[in-house]
């Protein structure tokens, strides 16, 4: 049926984006030689320019920058239901009582 998925290591992909930055193969040899698909090589040399401090982070964990701004977005949205709330309450409380 289907093909277990191959999982590597941070460290492993660092190594690999090291021998292909010094290596003068092309991505589809290097591929073949280390039985790895091109494109999970191309989206490994890709990250690692993109994110030269921190390219490969764990799975199910997120960068630094990443974190900060879902915490930021978290906070607003907080800020944004808050408003909500009070708007509500002047409204309410603002009406004539007859």
């Amino acid at each position: 049926m289907g093909e277990r998925r191959q999982r590597h290591s941070k460290e492993f992909k660092e190594q690999t984006v090291k021998y292909i930055q010094q290596n003068h193969k092309t991505l589809p040899e290097l591929a073949e030689e280390l039985n790895i698909p091109v494109g999970t090589l191309s989206n490994w040399v890709r990250v690692h320019r993109k994110f030269e401090d921190e390219p490969f982070i764990g799975s199910g964990n997120l960068r630094e920058s990443d974190r900060l701004i879902k915490e930021k977005d978290a906070y607003i949205k907080d800020l944004e239901e808050e408003i909500a709330i009070l708007k509500k309450a002047m409204h309410y409380f603002s009406k004539d009582r007859k």
